[in-house]
């Protein structure tokens, strides 16, 4: 049995996280979209991109898979919010909980990135989006802002990027970890 990571990228930071994951470990990297039958592969990771409350390409790609004997799947969120912060680390769970089978959730390794955004990059309609959810939230009181809202609105119409490659090392670390206990 071999490995593989998967990503479901829209506009690019989870693809060059997967890319680097890729290079450091020497597990090939394939998109969502021509992500192969998983049921021969050893250890899975997906790594995906968080919009609208949801994984990109995380349900379709694990639609109706449940983990064999011997099986190990590592599930990394990319997102714009902290996830060093509680509150951001619980939504994101409650993200992969509607999207997931309980079992399957719980025998996963959770681990979450942070990417970054550039307003220029984005569709018409995501740019829409994003501009409906900054008004909306900017009518919310300070003190009752979330951690994520306090985000999205500090970086609203600007380009940041996040992406730290060092965050990689606790994923290596449990790919080397399994390699070994499999």
């Amino acid at each position: 049995m071999e490995s593989i990571l998967i990503y479901g990228s829209k506009y690019g930071s989870t693809r060059r996280y997967a890319e680097e994951l890729s290079k450091r470990t020497g597990i090939p990297a394939v998109a969502c979209s021509d992500a192969p039958d998983l049921s021969n592969k050893k250890i899975i990771v997906y790594l995906g991109g968080l919009y609208a409350g949801g994984i990109l390409g995380l349900t379709k790609t694990l639609r109706g898979f449940s983990l064999r004997d011997g099986q190990r799947l590592m599930l990394v969120t990319v997102g714009l919010a902290d996830p060093s912060e509680t509150e951001n680390r619980e939504n994101l769970r409650a993200s992969l909980q509607r999207q997931l089978p309980a079992g399957l959730l719980g025998q996963s390794k959770l681990f979450h990135l942070r990417g970054g955004i550039d307003y220029r990059k984005l569709s018409f309609s995501h740019r829409t989006v994003m501009a409906l959810l900054y008004r909306s939230l900017r009518s919310i009181p300070a003190e009752k802002q979330t951690a994520e809202n306090r985000a999205l609105i500090e970086t609203y119409g600007r380009h940041v990027d996040f992406t730290d490659f060092n965050s990689l090392e606790p994923i290596i670390r449990e790919i080397q970890k399994e390699n070994r206990a499999l």
